[in-house]
């Protein structure tokens, strides 16, 4: 078989994968999810959650005159791939292409503003990390303060703020988990591609549809456990100062973690 016939079968694969996205990649709904509507641990706390948002970097080739653009934290040339999960590690939106040295915030924004885009359930929200601001549909944990069960070691959380920290740590995980999995399952993306950038977007897309297909028939050999992930700290990101935190989001979450420190308090005494 001929490279160019190859390369002809391939295009079509990766583009019947594609059609397959409305139908695997789902938006989140505005149920509780099952994993906290049955833990005294998140629930009532976290009720209105559907989900966690959060980018990773997927090597790219891209032309000499517009590496720049792409290089992410470590000086790699990446695209940066957003995602939403829910707490089944299914991906419910998908947004790849952009630039490795683009801000979380702003590829947020983006997926917001498409007209097929991100949406959040009337009166619910994602949780993300510390680069995002709070804001309605969106809620990070407290910046500069203890975030990862291994930042805590065996010393408690000291006040509301870490005890809210420590359990939002332990919810966002999953999509960090989800995006293990996805490069576990699928090693090219650990790769530099040889593919145009078109073409390289598209196969994130197709990666992701095709996990999410993959755990629906119960095959999920590849997901990582929580305590393989190193989860981003609160303090490893600077939020974006062109988009501050939204005034009553910051209220709600110190109303959260005031409840949910009074339940701890009156459950040990």
């Amino acid at each position: 078989m001929s490279t160019e016939t190859i390369s002809c079968y391939f295009r079509e694969v990766l583009f019947a994968v594609g059609e397959l996205r409305n139908e695997m990649i789902l938006p989140a709904t505005s149920a509780t999810p099952t994993k906290i509507l049955h833990s005294p641990r998140w629930n009532p706390f976290f009720k209105d959650c559907v989900g966690a948002i959060d980018g990773t970097h997927i090597l790219a080739r891209v032309p000499a005159s517009e590496k720049a653009a792409f290089l992410g934290r470590k000086q790699t040339t990446t695209q940066n791939v957003m995602a939403a999960v829910d707490f089944d590690l299914m991906f419910t939106y998908v947004l790849a292409g952009w630039e490795g040295s683009a801000h979380d915030a702003l590829i947020l924004a983006d997926a917001l503003e498409r007209d097929d885009g991100l949406t959040v359930p009337q009166g619910k929200y994602y949780l993300v990390d510390a680069g995002y601001a709070a804001k309605p549909g969106f809620l990070p944990p407290y910046r500069a303060t203890r975030y990862h069960l291994r930042e805590f070691g065996t010393r408690r959380p000291q006040n509301p703020k870490e005890l809210f920290n420590l359990r939002h740590s332990a919810l966002r995980v999953t999509v960090e988990r989800a995006f293990g999995a996805l490069k576990n399952r699928f090693r090219m993306l650990y790769n530099k591609p040889f593919h145009p950038y078109t073409t390289q977007v598209k196969l994130v897309l197709a990666c992701c549809i095709l996990h999410n297909w993959i755990l629906r028939h119960g095959l999920d050999a590849h997901v990582p456990s929580e305590d393989s992930i190193q989860s981003s700290s609160a303090n490893d990101h600077a939020n974006d100062e062109n988009h501050p935190d939204n005034v009553q989001w910051v209220a709600m979450r110190d109303t959260i973690a005031n409840q949910m420190w009074a339940a701890r308090v009156a459950l040990n005494g």
